[in-house]
């Protein structure tokens, strides 16, 4: 059994065991798989749209193989505009590596743009563990409590959480960022100064249906077409709802809220290789994974 078997394998015990755990009344968000089928993210009815891909397909839906970001979206600053014109010339020209294809951990947004699956875990001291299908990655909530003074920058930042009503809030900051740092997969940058609030709410399963139906439709699934993200064919289920606000004064005009939408997955959790089997899609794709210069033995 190698190591992401045994990450995925333990994540997937505890999600069937966590409602063993779970506080008396504890929202029905908690301790259930939600998922998608299409990275990147939804535009909201009003304010800025999210990030579209300008590269299409004859059949009007974004190409996958070329992540070409709006650089004319009126929500970046003109510096973050270039970066995305600039990352669409290499996409044009093969690929750019990203957090995810690097194997990096993956902090909000960008994690919320990449994530296919997900469920969010009730402790016995009220806290929420946040687990994922991107490489093992989980992030840990702690409800009820504030960030503490002089944060020093870490690859996940620091997440706190509460209740409003039947919403789950997610406050995060202090998220380090590298060269690799983006937040979405069209290489939309993001600074140390990056402020992620989280919104999740329960919604209508037929809802939840319509609302991936049609990003799936615009913006076409993972792979081009053909994965089976495991969705519960019963849509009386409730779906999984987030609005993400992003906050970032070097890189943003303003507060940007963007949205996801998930539907319930059955029981079902693919494996996810990615250090220990690494594929290049394009040429020289792994300069950031640590690379061994001579042989062991």
């Amino acid at each position: 059994m190698n190591r992401q078997t045994l990450v995925l394998g333990t994540f997937t015990a505890l999600m069937f065991a966590a409602p063993t755990f779970a506080a008396e009344g504890v929202p029905e968000m908690l301790n259930v798989p939600f998922g998608k089928n299409t990275f990147n993210f939804e535009s909201m009815p009003v304010g800025a749209p999210a990030m579209r891909n300008l590269s299409r397909l004859p059949n009007g839906k974004a190409n996958a193989a070329q992540q070409v970001g709006d650089y004319n979206n009126p929500i970046l600053k003109p510096e973050a505009s270039a970066v995305v014109k600039a990352k669409g010339e290499l996409a044009k020209a093969g690929g750019f590596p990203n957090s995810q294809d690097q194997c990096h951990l993956l902090a909000p947004p960008f994690s919320s743009a990449m994530t296919l699956g997900l469920a969010m875990l009730s402790l016995k001291n009220g806290n929420i563990i946040i687990t994922t299908d991107r490489n093992a990655n989980f992030r840990y909530i702690r409800m009820n409590a504030t960030h503490p003074a002089g944060l020093k920058p870490t690859p996940m930042g620091d997440s706190v959480g509460h209740w409003d009503g039947d919403t789950l809030v997610i406050d995060t900051v202090g998220i380090r960022v590298d060269q690799y740092t983006s937040i979405d997969r069209f290489g939309t940058p993001q600074s140390d100064q990056m402020h992620v609030v989280e919104r999740y709410r329960l919604i209508d399963g037929q809802t939840a249906k319509a609302q991936t139906d049609a990003f799936s439709n615009a913006e076409g699934t993972v792979g081009g077409g053909g994965r089976d993200a495991g969705y519960n064919p019963d849509t009386n289920l409730k779906g999984l709802e987030l609005q993400l606000t992003m906050d970032d004064p070097k890189t943003l005009t303003g507060p940007w809220t963007v949205r996801v939408s998930y539907r319930r997955l059955q029981s079902f959790w693919p494996e996810n290789v990615c250090a220990d089997n690494p594929v290049e899609h394009y040429r020289n794709e792994w300069i950031g994974l640590p690379r061994a210069e001579h042989a062991d033995f």
